[in-house]
């Protein structure tokens, strides 16, 4: 059955921490999935959780610490001294390690570091911290299983059990010559059914190995192995090397994190943050876009008042101001949407980009002579036949326009290494109302001989 987490339930917890009730947290803690007891760890003060962490066996503790919310985490492991840290940090794979002590000062990782008693895991840590956190070299893990294709059968399952005490998940074995370059694949199931005199060369497959270079970005990890539909995919060095791998964990965690970002970044909030944070970095963070739309509102202003004697002498241009710029605002961003979800899927757009805007400039005249048409229609059944004629034209053109720049601009981001997202944001909204006002009091000024 599935856990709830309820309000009646921490209560009952509390109770059996103050009254130190290790058969209750047996019962009601120990047996869940730890996800549930991350879930659960989430909601308590500092000391209780520390509390129920300690409860747990050192294989649940790192699944559990890794599933924390990520300042949940920062906090307890905070709060760790040196020496309890190292400890913990030698039950976790080594690129959740890495992660984990990237974010710390030179000096604490180096003392960290000093504490850890396994030094093949602290040879590991360190070597990924030598790598950016945007590359494969950045996301992979030490921990997977390789063979040598001059191994017999027999011997192979032996270093295989010895390897897997250190793996979680096994899904390929990695067969590499005498320099470790990688040179194939074998899967566990042919090594299990062969004949324990066989050769591990007259096993493995060496077609179509798919593998990334340690200097790879993580997006085009995730590209490869989207494409590919793969769950771990081997790393090599510059020398075809097998240095680790990368999990199908790892990208999602990554094609998450991306795509927050990039919803931030289309939300107008220009750094990655979290509900819980301080109201000086969320603020922080909100403040840029928020000028700028502030200055895009007072460009408009100066719009509307460039066209003062205009709309003195016909003030019910004043009413369609709203829908001129909720309008050119709303194409712009689904323009633009469409372009930078392609452009994250890893399409080359910039080869086809008189095709993509000739289909944008089509998309937009259908949609716009519609509404031109139901506008005109609206204001002809309410008398003011003359004014319907300015805003179903102003509109036409205001659909047409922001429609070119919503497809222009993440493309000229994108080409300047800009992050396109921001194109679906406040920048193409503020853009766009001050151009769609521009063109509305210009057509009604000129349509009403003004």
């Amino acid at each position: 059955m599935q856990f709830e987490l309820t309000k009646i339930f921490l209560e009952e917890l509390n109770d059996a921490i103050a009254r130190d009730d290790q058969s209750w947290i047996n019962v009601n803690i120990l047996e869940l999935h730890y996800a549930d007891i991350a879930e659960i760890i989430d909601q308590l003060e500092l000391d209780e959780a520390k509390y129920i962490y300690y409860c747990l066996p050192e294989d649940t503790q790192s699944d559990v610490l890794m599933e924390l919310e990520e300042d949940i985490r920062d906090r307890f492991l905070s709060s760790l001294s040196s020496k309890e840290m190292a400890d913990q940090l030698e039950n976790l794979d080594s690129d959740d390690a890495a992660d984990i002590l990237g974010e710390l000062s030179e000096d604490k990782i180096q003392e960290v570091i000093s504490h850890m008693e396994d030094d093949d895991a602290a040879e590991d840590i360190v070597d990924l911290l030598n790598y950016d956190d945007d590359t494969a070299g950045g996301l992979m893990q030490k921990e997977f299983i390789q063979a040598r294709m001059d191994w017999p059968v027999n011997r192979c399952l032996v270093e295989l059990r010895r390897q897997a005490e250190d793996v979680e998940q096994v899904y390929t074995i990695y067969v590499v010559d005498d320099m470790n370059r990688l040179v194939g694949l074998l899967s566990l199931k042919r090594l299990l059914f062969a004949d324990p005199k066989n050769k591990i060369r007259e096993l493995y497959t060496d077609k179509n190995i798919i593998s990334v270079k340690t200097s790879d970005s993580d997006e085009q990890v995730a590209k490869v192995m989207e494409k590919y539909d793969l769950v771990a995919v081997p790393v090599v060095d510059l020398q075809g090397k097998l240095v680790g791998r990368i999990t199908i964990d790892d990208i999602v965690d990554f094609i998450k994190e991306e795509a927050d970002k990039d919803f931030q970044l289309a939300s107008g909030i220009s750094e990655k943050i979290e509900s819980n944070f301080s109201v000086w970095r969320i603020s922080r963070a909100r403040l840029p876009w928020l000028l700028i739309g502030m200055l895009g509102g007072i460009l408009g202003a100066q719009v509307i008042s460039g066209f003062e004697t205009g709309i003195s002498k016909i003030p019910a241009l004043a009413f369609f101001i709203p829908l001129i710029t909720a309008m050119g605002g709303n194409v712009g961003v689904q323009s633009s949407a469409i372009v930078v979800q392609s452009l994250a899927k890893g399409q080359d757009l910039f080869g086809t980009i008189a095709r993509r805007l000739a289909k944008e400039a089509l998309v937009a005249l259908i949609n716009g002579i519609l509404l031109s048409v139901l506008i005109y229609g609206i204001a002809y059944i309410f008398g003011n036949s003359q004014l319907g004629l300015v805003v179903s034209i102003s509109l036409f053109i205001v659909v047409i326009f922001a429609a070119m720049f919503g497809t222009l601009i993440p493309l000229i981001l994108d080409k300047y290494n800009i992050d396109p997202a921001l194109a679906t944001g406040p920048f193409v909204t503020t853009l766009n109302d001050v151009l769609g006002l521009f063109i509305y009091f210009s057509v009604g000024m000129l349509l009403f001989n003004m």
